[in-house]
């Protein structure tokens, strides 16, 4: 509970780098776990790299865009009833996860050395999967998330950093 108000305070009186900070954490945190639990790497095994290129995507681009867009969207959509719940997941999942998963699959790519043709080709082919398996998880997540979550933590993006990534999508 101690570590809850700390984080709590922290977030009051700094928002935007706990944001960051969060999300790169997060990052962090599901790339571990999904070397770990989903792709049994092993610790001997660990790619130590993707871990810190997922930690400085949080920080860098998932965090201050997500975070940016709860703000756009909560001005755009004002309210908190079910029907302004589902009118934000709508536009969120409509409009927003497209593009921002259009933007992400190539910055991931780009920072992991791709050539602009090599990851051309490779958005080409991984962007339809991606955003069918972001459709199975996300659209409930941030229906609840807009209706259950105060705005001061929906800016978090630690609310939403977790990216579902495919099994079979190779980063």
């Amino acid at each position: 509970m101690a570590l809850w108000r700390a984080y709590q305070r922290a977030l009051a009186a700094h928002p935007w780098k706990v944001q960051v900070l969060t999300a790169g954490s997060l990052m962090g945190l599901g790339d571990i776990i999904s070397q770990q639990l989903v792709e049994r790497r092993g610790l001997q095994e660990h790619q130590r790299g993707r871990t810190l290129t997922m930690m400085s995507l949080g920080c860098g681009f998932v965090g201050p865009v997500v975070g940016g867009w709860y703000k756009v969207l909560d001005r755009f959509i004002p309210g908190t009833t079910k029907v302004d719940a589902l009118k934000k997941m709508m536009l969120d999942q409509g409009g927003f996860a497209p593009c921002f998963l259009g933007c992400f699959l190539p910055l991931v790519g780009a920072l992991n050395g791709l050539s602009a043709k090599d990851n051309w080709a490779k958005l080409q082919r991984d962007y339809p999967d991606a955003l069918i398996t972001n459709y199975y998880l996300w659209p409930a997540v941030q229906l609840a998330n807009f209706y259950l979550v105060p705005l001061h933590y929906r800016e978090d993006p630690a609310s939403t950093t977790l990216v579902a990534i495919p099994p079979g999508l190779r980063l």
